[in-house]
């Protein structure tokens, strides 16, 4: 079986959706602040005329700021349109990491995320649904809006919000994760959240590629005044668990995929590179998953670079050692590809002649 070509660098576009009041706002306000040195392009699309949202994170922006009033984004503009503001942000010039995509309130998950599959911008790349959810007012939203079951059941992480005002949060995150369909749940105050939840931070050092081993295990915030490049402190994800793992024999692509399919909902976040040895000795495998969203980007070996696996998982309540211990049963010292070995793995890249579908 042929393997698909190497495809360009594409930005991500994450989703930011959930009910009027959740908190979406204030959690894009805080990625704006916390992105370190990555840059994010916002569509804002508010329910009515005056566009609260977009004068709320405008001023963070600037030029980088496409606002759309006067309706729901899914209803005001159909999948060419959208490529129209993709293709704005997306311009290189513009030098932006992660596009995200803040839907009102009233705005239909299903159909942003069918419109982002849809859309022929070969810049661009869907990045995953964020499903905000007010947690003081879950019961009462649900009553309101039954829908909010089918929403969350679509999501690839959920943010329990507003879990500081909630009387009983451990029931309500526990009724959330009850609704989700192998979905991410972070619980959260004030809409904070780590970055690297979702998009991979720019380092302060020039970088070639999508992301470098380095990258992976810079965690602190050197630009910082006073800032640690080692200080973990900082980072909010200081208060998850996380496994670095690094394997110099290739991985077998079957062996993989059942990790994946199976990995536990406390795992948030997954990224690095993949070498599935003599099922791809041309390509590495740049590897993104958001709770269930899953997607893998072949790209070419870099001339003279050792050819390793190497991974980053971020999560809460994972056993770092059980988890490490599966991927190293994942190793492969087969000097000969199954044919059909890499069939699981290819279903998770994006055919640009197909549709973009993601099977997640």
């Amino acid at each position: 079986m042929s393997q698909p070509s190497p495809q360009p660098q594409q930005i991500p576009v994450v989703v930011l959706a959930g009910f009027l009041g959740s908190g979406k706002t204030t959690l894009l306000n805080h990625l704006l602040h916390r992105s370190g040195g990555s840059r994010i392009g916002v569509i804002v699309n508010d329910f009515g005329a005056i566009e609260i949202d977009a004068m709320a994170v405008a001023g963070a922006l600037g030029d980088s700021t496409v606002s759309l009033g006067n309706g729901c984004l899914c209803c005001a503009v159909d999948a060419s349109e959208l490529d129209q503001y993709l293709e704005r942000l997306a311009e290189p010039s513009l030098g932006i990491d992660v596009i995200v995509i803040e839907a009102s309130g009233l705005a239909e998950p299903q159909e942003l995320v069918r419109m982002l599959l849809a859309s022929e911008h070969p810049g661009v790349v869907y990045g995953g649904l964020v499903e905000v959810v007010d947690a003081a007012e879950f019961d009462a939203t649900r009553a309101r809006h039954p829908e909010i079951d089918r929403h969350l059941a679509l999501a690839d992480l959920v943010v329990v919000n507003k879990l500081d005002r909630a009387a009983d949060g451990d029931r309500v995150l526990g009724l959330v994760r009850s609704l989700v369909d192998r979905a991410a749940v972070v619980p959260a105050h004030y809409g904070r959240i780590d970055p690297e939840f979702l998009f991979d931070c720019r380092p302060s050092e020039e970088r070639i590629g999508q992301l470098s081993f380095d990258d992976l295990h810079q965690d602190g915030h050197p630009d910082a005044p006073g800032g640690d490049p080692h200080d973990h402190a900082g980072h909010l994800h200081a208060a998850y668990d996380s496994l670095s793992f690094v394997s110099p024999a290739p991985l077998d692509p079957r062996r993989l995929m059942t990790f994946l399919d199976s990995r536990p909902e406390g795992l948030y976040r997954i990224k690095g590179y993949i070498d599935f040895g003599p099922h791809d000795v041309r390509n590495r495998y740049a590897v993104h998953a958001v709770g269930r969203f899953l997607r893998f980007y072949p790209e070419p070996w870099p001339a003279g670079d050792e050819r390793l696996t190497q991974l980053v998982l971020i999560g809460s309540g994972i056993d770092a050692a059980a988890l490490e211990k599966e991927l190293e049963a994942c190793g492969s010292e087969a000097p000969h590809a199954d044919e059909h070995g890499m069939w699981g793995v290819l279903r998770y890249v994006r055919d640009p002649e197909g549709d973009g579908t993601d099977p997640a």
